[in-house]
């Protein structure tokens, strides 16, 4: 399968972490920029506010200036698609955890699952294997989510092409395992099935799924590794891997990104999103619904 080509008119930019002011060697397009950074990022939110609130996913109050801001945005690679038009139709992000020490440095660690009695010592397992996992195989290790779609491309390969192409990035990154919460909604997790995720298990068993009243659907606990997509898009995930790394990434230059670090070493830390558990309803982090 072919996923690239003149028939998408769209084409990839990468937002690197916002502390990074250059990007990795494999990148041949990396610009410094921090004008036009902000702007994505800042659209970037926007779009995905338009997009979640369009989906019932989240309410006008839970955005900020339109903004679908989430605290591990500014920590996270972003993936974005441009249309012929230069206006982003399909986003999603990857958080870089290879660096925790543990499940408490996870942002997953907020999740409801991680403080349900019923759920909690399971869940808390079942992700420290998966980094265990990841150390002893020598590759990466993170979180996936951020994922949305505008409504003009959601009967297109688009919402598989972005997917695919955050696998390239993983796997120009060395490749990485990690979690991702997923949706029923529009069979979104039934999408990263086929992709290649599967289940989060325990002791042999899958964690189960729940209903998010957050977001107003079923989710459940996905795990994945780049370097072993369904074969079907092995072929797709290594062409778009190839045209990642010559696609522009936009960082900060380096005087802004010194001086964003001064005004956030100010700021007071933001209140972690809330978690609860009743019955096998979840308030937590997640793979927000893409429409499709």
């Amino acid at each position: 399968m072919v996923l690239s080509g003149p028939r998408t008119q769209t084409q990839f930019v990468v937002l690197p972490p916002a502390r990074l002011t250059t990007a990795p060697k494999y990148f041949r397009n990396v610009q410094s920029d921090s004008g036009h950074y902000e702007d994505l990022f800042a659209e970037m939110q926007r779009f995905r506010g338009r997009v979640y609130l369009s989906d019932g996913a989240v309410k006008p109050a839970d955005l900020s200036d339109g903004r679908h801001s989430v605290a591990i945005d500014e920590q996270s690679w972003h993936v974005l698609s441009l249309d012929s038009r230069g206006r982003i139709c399909a986003c999603l992000r990857y958080l870089d955890e290879r660096g925790a020490a543990g499940f408490q440095d996870l942002w997953v660690r907020h999740s409801a699952l991680a403080h349900s009695p019923e759920f909690a010592g399971r869940f808390r397992g079942a992700v420290e294997s998966e980094m265990t996992r990841a150390r002893q195989s020598h590759v990466g290790f993170g979180e996936v989510g951020g994922w949305a779609v505008d409504e003009s491309h959601r009967w297109t390969l688009e919402p598989l092409r972005i997917i695919l192409a955050t696998y390239g990035l993983l796997q120009l990154h060395g490749g990485c395992t990690g979690v991702a919460t997923a949706t029923f909604r529009h069979s979104s997790a039934a999408i990263l099935r086929r992709i290649g995720l599967s289940s989060l298990t325990y002791g042999g068993a899958p964690l189960p799924a729940y209903f998010d009243p957050n977001y107003g659907c079923h989710m459940e606990v996905l795990t994945f590794d780049s370097r072993f997509p369904n074969a079907k898009y092995r072929n797709s995930v290594e062409e778009l891997s190839r045209i990642l790394a010559a696609s522009p990434v936009i960082c900060r230059d380096r005087m802004m990104s010194n001086i964003h670090r001064v005004i956030r070493g100010f700021e007071t830390p933001a209140a972690q999103p809330a978690c609860s558990l009743i019955g096998a309803e979840l308030i937590g982090p997640e793979l927000v619904p893409v429409a499709v």
